[in-house]
């Protein structure tokens, strides 16, 4: 039996598919990567069928494997990641043998990383996906976060691919605004608010997790907002939400189905990956796109 046992783990280290889409109108929220192009590439360097992945968080983590020869490759931001304490390029593939030693740790940048092996993680589907929500205990090993100590199984696989293995990301300047379209909620805000939203940058705070990443509005674009409360309707992930007290939040895969506060606008599609790599500290700025411009460019199309 091949297996791997975590030794370290950094905080928002999860397992995770490709999610459960289309379950969001029943209270179940979709998870899945949170980078799905890096999820994806892991995939994709060891040019085999992969399992679903350990979403690695921002601190990392390290493992000893044991078992057969067995393949796996590593995607998502830029980690630092040795093999039995040699460094290896990011993103790569190993083969991994008994007893081999992985250690990945912050890289330059990014929140996630992934790895993929060509197995399955032993852990069952629940509502047809292996994917964790731990804010609601549901999925992944036991309905949490990955601690030390975790013994993981990784079985033969036995499906093929992800339904959107075959999608590629379309590049984009690096540090390029943030694109989304204007929200149900837009008009809420003066003229000038929304002149500004696009116009100002804003800070990625430190206070993130899978549900939502709160940003910092260091030109007080919001400070003066009113009737920011509302009847509790529909919400997805990539939603800008403006809190009462005047701070923008972005919704996230594991988000709540349903809010109470305005959303200015939700990030599109194409560029949700992206952001959720934007680390603590960075400044962000957001671009508005037209619905069928974000449909053009939609990566998720083969």
């Amino acid at each position: 039996m091949s297996r791997i046992v975590l030794s370290r783990v950094g905080p928002m280290t999860t397992i995770q598919d490709t999610g459960r889409p289309g379950l969001f109108a029943h209270g179940i929220g979709g998870s899945g990567p949170m980078d799905r192009a890096g999820y994806v590439l892991a995939g994709d360097v060891t040019a085999q069928a992969c399992g679903a992945a350990i979403e690695i968080g921002p601190l990392g983590l390290d493992f000893t494997y044991y078992g057969a020869p067995l393949l796996f490759g590593a995607a998502g931001g830029e980690f630092s990641l040795t093999v039995n304490g040699s460094h290896l390029p990011w993103p790569t593939k190993v083969v991994l043998t008994d007893n081999t030693e992985i250690s990945i740790k912050t890289g330059p940048q990014g929140n996630y990383a992934y790895l993929r092996f060509a197995s399955q993680i032993g852990v069952p589907l629940v509502l047809g996906s292996r994917s964790t929500n731990a804010t609601v205990g549901l999925g992944g090993l036991d309905g949490r976060t990955l601690r030390a100590g975790d013994d993981l199984e990784l079985v033969p696989l036995n499906e093929l691919g992800d339904e959107f293995e075959n999608s590629r990301p379309q590049p984009v300047q690096p540090g390029a605004p943030i694109r989304f379209i204007w929200g149900i909620h837009a008009e809420l805000f003066t003229a000038q608010a929304r002149a500004a939203f696009i116009s100002s940058e804003f800070r990625v705070s430190a206070r993130m997790d899978r549900m939502g990443v709160k940003l910092q509005d260091t030109n007080s674009v919001f400070a003066d907002a009113k009737l920011l409360n509302l009847v509790s309707d529909a919400v997805v992930p990539g939603d800008i939400q403006i809190l009462g007290d005047g701070t923008p939040i972005v919704l996230m895969r594991d988000c709540q189905p349903t809010g109470g506060y305005p959303r200015i606008g939700t990030i599109i599609d194409a560029d949700l990956d992206r952001f959720a790599q934007i680390r603590p500290g960075k400044m962000v700025s957001f671009s508005p796109v037209t619905v069928a411009h974000a449909h053009r460019i939609s990566k998720w199309q083969p």
